[in-house]
């Protein structure tokens, strides 16, 4: 579907760059063979113009053209802030 952007939600989990955060994504996934759930987690490295985001929070990315080498996603809003400090 033109025009369809991907979207996942994940924890920030470093906020070392400047305007770049690096967002992990979890999601369940059948093993083929012995039909139990495992937990894969896949890291992005999302574009954070204002550098709002900071480390243990939710976060929601949408999938955008290619602002680098490895960052093709932008941070869309921040659903929970993480813990303070």
């Amino acid at each position: 579907m033109p025009g369809h952007r991907k979207v996942r939600k994940g924890i920030v989990v470093s906020d070392k760059m400047d305007k770049t955060v690096v967002v992990q994504v979890e999601r369940l996934v059948r093993h083929p063979m012995y039909k139990k759930y495992v937990r894969q987690r896949k890291k992005y490295k999302a574009h954070d113009p204002e550098n709002q985001c900071h480390a243990g929070d939710l976060v929601s990315i949408t999938e955008i053209r290619p602002l680098s080498r490895n960052k093709h996603w932008r941070v869309q809003t921040v659903l929970k802030p993480g813990p303070p400090g």
